[in-house]
């Protein structure tokens, strides 16, 4: 049944650190502004759920209160590392004629390179965006987007799915934020992405968990 549902699958929703990416982009870029060890300890906790996500996100933000300009340095010297296989995934997928998204609970700055590699286009993320003032100055970040609460990546899916009237949506990720997706008028499948973060309370929840996307691909032809 499982199966099924990813075979005639309308849409995908890929979560992007840890699944699309190797790296968490908001750790990244932590620790290029020189704050890597205290965030990356927040991430842990919004990860596995034990803060609201929302607390963690504005701890994590106000810790690196990155600039326009930081933010540009760290995606030219460090660009975010695609997962293994994932262009061929979305290619696969693409032309299957289903439609490719990114939910995310990182930042679009960060994440739009990344589309742009994958030629999904910046309409199709979904993610959180960091606000500067006139010089480029760190501003916050937008708390209206539904990325940045908990379950938050369940409403931005839901949101699609109205939008676009899908039939079928299937949720890729590797947190909880991403299981969390998979619900009535959500996503109909949840598969587990363990190929960077094996988190054991999230695979066990999932309706398939895969190490390789190329299981997801042989199972497409």
């Amino acid at each position: 049944e499982v199966l099924e549902t990813w075979r005639s699958v309308n849409a995908v929703c890929f979560d992007v650190d840890s699944t699309v990416c190797l790296d968490e982009g908001i750790d990244e870029l932590a620790d290029f502004c020189g704050a890597g060890q205290a965030v990356a300890e927040w991430t842990t906790k919004a990860m596995t759920g034990t803060v609201p996500f929302e607390e963690a996100l504005a701890a994590r933000i106000s810790l690196i209160k990155p600039s326009l300009s930081q933010v540009e340095d760290c995606l030219e010297k460090r660009p975010p590392r695609i997962s293994p296989g994932i262009a061929d995934l979305i290619k696969t997928l693409k032309a299957n004629n289903t439609e490719v998204f990114l939910v995310s609970g990182g930042f679009r700055q960060m994440i739009k390179p990344v589309a742009f590699d994958l030629g999904i286009p910046t309409e199709n993320i979904i993610a959180n965006q960091l606000l500067f003032g006139s010089s480029g100055e760190y501003a916050g970040f937008d708390p209206t987007e539904p990325t940045s609460r908990s379950g938050g990546k369940a409403v931005a899916v839901q949101q699609i799915r109205q939008d676009h009237g899908y039939n079928t949506l299937v949720m890729i990720g590797d947190g909880a934020t991403d299981l969390e997706a998979r619900q009535p008028g959500g996503a109909d499948l949840f598969i587990c992405y363990a190929g960077v973060q094996m988190r054991e309370a999230v695979a066990a929840k999932a309706d398939w968990t895969v190490f390789e996307f190329e299981e997801l691909i042989s199972e497409l032809s």
